[in-house]
């Protein structure tokens, strides 16, 4: 018997720390990656500075061009045109550096953060959900109505890791920027509206930080108002976005189901009953938008209201005073107007994202509770314990001993009384058993628990030590790679030499495809697509020759091929897996022959009253079937 190949097993990858909020947003930059993460960081931060640094620039020129052009036909000092033209241009190149050099490349980089930490988020969760424990099956066959953290299949899993860590990373670096901006802005804007301050009559106990402290006032006493109104209107739309992404889940997980079953659905002239589910799904969606239409109308409208009053109001309110008693000229009032307006745009950044904000919120907790689900299932008998009884003990024997099965019952999730149960199954090594029974009687269910498919139930499994298994369905799906990685599968692609792929391939008669093994289909059609239902058996076959695993379990493996194509399939693995332990189920009548007559099983199983029993008419022993082969080293 052929030895496994060596292979890297993907090992288990850890979301633990993402179970909590804080966890998930310091994950990444924790992480291996820190380096990446704070230098992107930090030079948004310097960008971020030299952006709030050109608002006094562009308040100070701001006030200059003003100046310029109430002076320009004054009796006693007049602006010369090109003065007023300098002014004109200094501006405008302030404006330009800031939005272009500092505003617009800042973006570039922040795209880049909201780029590599969510690539690192989705790799973190695929790399979780597709480990060797099965979790993304896991995962899925909990209980839908239990919470989260007790067993919960998430909804939307697709959803989760795509949308919800796209939303969560770019809401949590532009929240970031805005804390940055504001502080930043109260730095170096209030800095300059402090030191351009002047007296103010009834203010007179200030001194010449009068002018200023009134500018600050105004800007504490309407800014945190309004974003109080704002955070109200956005804890709303953060109930609303959770709804509305429950509801979009829903609409597209039955697209989705409508699809992979077209089939069904068309043979059973099933398209109206389908059209009222989409109706019903669709329902949800369209009352939940109009309801996020509504409240996007009215912040949208509070949010013009606000930057018009803090614009054209509040920024020029508190230097009228002082400009009134002729305290301070018009370029100096035009000045702290535009310093004050800019500090009052920074300040109220939380103002303008607070949608975003609340999406933020949303998303992560979406993003939680699907890492808290992931490592639950990193332990598949806690987790489905939950649900139902899990009780099911896997281990290793000698090889030589074959396959040993003890007093197993197999239950549904949230029911005790099982469904198949047996007290002692032994698979002999190099023996080929038939599984028969009444459609529904478990057969199937049986070959999964072997496999660590099934999660429900109790009792012992003894798999043989240092021997491959190989586990054939009935459905067959290929991903989208080239031919020989469908061949080599679950192997790497490098693992096999093409000649061996080829090989394997003609053995299982599908010699027209040997000159396609680098090629992801034919005619832009994927391989998936373009084979048969039959053809993709013997795909499967060839990955069974190519391989030659110790233990194969065949769950209707030959369902789509003819009698004499059956025949071909079993007699190419008792010709090129020698030794090898094959456990199958059929529903054939009459399970196919050697074209010599003799039986491939040598032993069949019944299922019959929930009970698996051994035909007594049909177990033999046969020497001939099982050539001398050395046994595998313990």
């Amino acid at each position: 018997m052929a030895k496994p190949r060596s292979k890297k097993q993907s090992q288990p990858t850890s979301v633990s720390r993402m179970r909590s909020f804080w966890g998930l947003m310091l994950a990444y930059w924790l992480s291996d990656r820190w380096r990446e993460a704070w230098a992107l960081a930090a030079v948004i931060f310097v960008l971020t500075a030299l952006s709030a640094k050109a608002s006094v620039w562009f308040a100070t020129a701001s006030g200059e061009l003003v100046g310029a052009i109430a002076f320009l036909h004054h009796p006693q000092n007049p602006t010369t045109l090109q003065s007023l033209l300098e002014s004109a241009a200094t501006l405008a190149m302030i404006a330009t550096v800031k939005e272009v050099g500092f505003t617009a490349v800042r973006h570039f980089f922040s795209t880049s953060l909201h780029r590599k930490w969510r690539a690192w988020l989705d790799q973190r969760f695929n790399d979780a959900l597709l480990d060797s424990n099965h979790t993304h099956f896991h995962i899925q066959h909990g209980a839908p109505e239990a919470v989260p953290t007790q067993g919960a299949v998430p909804d939307n899993i697709d959803q989760r890791v795509q949308e919800s860590i796209k939303g969560m990373t770019g809401g949590a670096i532009g929240l970031a920027m805005g804390i940055a901006s504001v502080i930043l802005s109260v730095v170096f804007v209030g800095g300059k509206i402090i030191e351009t301050s002047t007296e103010v009559s009834g203010l007179e106990f200030l001194g010449s930080y009068a002018s200023g402290c009134l500018t600050v006032a105004a800007v504490i006493v309407y800014v945190p108002i309004s974003t109080w109104a704002a955070t109200k209107l956005g804890a709303i739309q953060q109930k609303l976005d959770v709804m509305m992404q429950w509801a979009e889940g829903s609409y597209r997980r039955e697209l989705t189901t409508l699809l992979h079953h077209s089939f069904d659905v068309a043979a059973a002239n099933g398209e109206r009953t389908q059209r009222s589910l989409h109706r019903e799904r669709y329902r949800d969606v369209d009352r939940t938008w109009a309801s996020l239409n509504i409240l996007t109308t009215v912040y949208m409208g509070f949010e013009l209201v606000y930057n018009f009053f803090g614009s054209r109001i509040v920024a020029y309110a508190p230097g009228l005073l002082p400009y009134a008693e002729s305290k301070i000229g018009l370029r100096a009032y035009v000045t702290g107007a535009e310093l004050a307006n800019a500090i009052i745009n920074d300040c109220s950044w939380f103002i303008h994202v607070m949608p975003d904000i609340s999406r933020l919120r949303a998303n992560a907790r979406r993003i939680t509770d699907l890492a808290c689900a992931i490592e639950d299932a990193r332990e598949p008998g806690n987790f489905h314990a939950r649900s139902g009884r899990s009780d099911l003990h896997y281990g290793v024997q000698d090889a030589r001993l074959g396959l040993t099965v003890e007093n197993l019952m197999l239950t549904h999730a949230g029911e005790d009384r099982p469904f198949l149960k047996t007290r002692d199954l032994h698979f002999r090594f190099g023996e080929w058993s038939l599984l028969v029974g009444e459609p529904g009687s478990g057969k199937s269910s049986l070959l999964k628990a072997l496999n660590r498919l099934w999660p429900y139930g109790s009792g012992t499994i003894m798999l043989p030590r240092n021997v491959r298994t190989f586990y054939a369905s009935q459905e067959v799906h290929l991903p989208p790679v080239s031919l020989k990685a469908l061949v080599a599968l679950p192997d790497d692609v490098d693992s096999f030499s093409d000649r061996e792929a080829a090989m394997a391939l003609v053995k299982a008669g599908l010699s027209v495809l040997v000159d396609d093994l680098a090629g992801h289909g034919r005619d832009n059609r994927p391989w998936n697509r373009l084979l048969s239902g039959g053809e993709k058996q013997k795909l499967v076959l060839a990955r069974i020759l190519l391989q030659r695993p110790g233990l194969i379990f065949l769950d209707e493996a030959t369902s789509a091929l003819d009698a004499a194509g059956k025949i071909v399939f079993h007699q190419a693995i008792r010709d090129n897996c020698a030794g090898v332990t094959v456990v199958s189920v059929m529903h054939d009548p009459v399970p196919p022959k050697a074209a010599t007559g003799e039986e491939f099983y040598e032993k069949v199983l019944a299922v019959v009253d929930r009970k698996i029993e051994i035909r007594p008419d049909t177990r033999r022993e046969n020497a001939s079937l099982h050539p001398k082969v050395d046994l595998p080293a313990d």
